[in-house]
């Protein structure tokens, strides 16, 4: 298969593709926020569209290690990876490929300055609220795209439980 310049655009027809995200969030000012990237708008999927940052999980590739070289590659920073809190699955049409995607909280190891957004991945990001984040996210979605929504959801309700796991 030829590789394309971004990796959701590589052909997989029939496949099966396994992508993590990071909900990657810190509390400010007695506010939880989460982090979102837009995707830039030379993606042919889902272009100019806020997302958490994350990616494609190669063969045989830990899904923890993944996501953090992918968060290393599209931000800049390294995270501290938690646990697991929702997945769920799509069908790529640009790819021709199935999904499934695994969304893990997140921290920054470093600071919120130290991310450099890559252009070919994102134009711009921000920390949102989760009424912000609410907005952000149906701004332009594709209705099979509200996954991601209700996962950031779940990841706010969770964290306002304050019961995670940060190994």
């Amino acid at each position: 298969m030829a590789k394309v310049s971004h990796d959701s655009e590589t052909p997989a027809h029939g496949q099966q593709v396994i992508t993590a995200t990071a909900f990657i969030h810190h509390r400010s000012d007695g506010v939880t926020k989460v982090f979102l990237p837009m995707r830039a708008a030379s993606k042919k999927f889902f272009p100019s569209v806020y997302e958490l940052p994350g990616g494609h999980i190669d063969f045989g590739e830990n899904m923890i290690h993944g996501l953090k070289r992918e968060v290393k590659e599209e931000l800049g920073v390294d995270i501290c990876v938690g646990d697991p809190f929702y997945e769920f699955t799509y069908h790529n049409s640009v790819k021709g490929s199935h999904s499934i995607e695994v969304i893990y909280f997140a921290k920054l190891a470093g600071s919120a300055e130290d991310i450099k957004l890559e252009p070919e991945d994102h134009s711009e990001g921000g920390w949102f609220s989760r009424e912000e984040a609410i907005k952000a996210l149906r701004l332009g979605r594709a209705p099979d795209q509200t996954n991601t929504l209700q996962g950031v959801l779940k990841g706010f309700n969770l964290l306002a439980g304050d019961k995670l796991n940060f190994g």
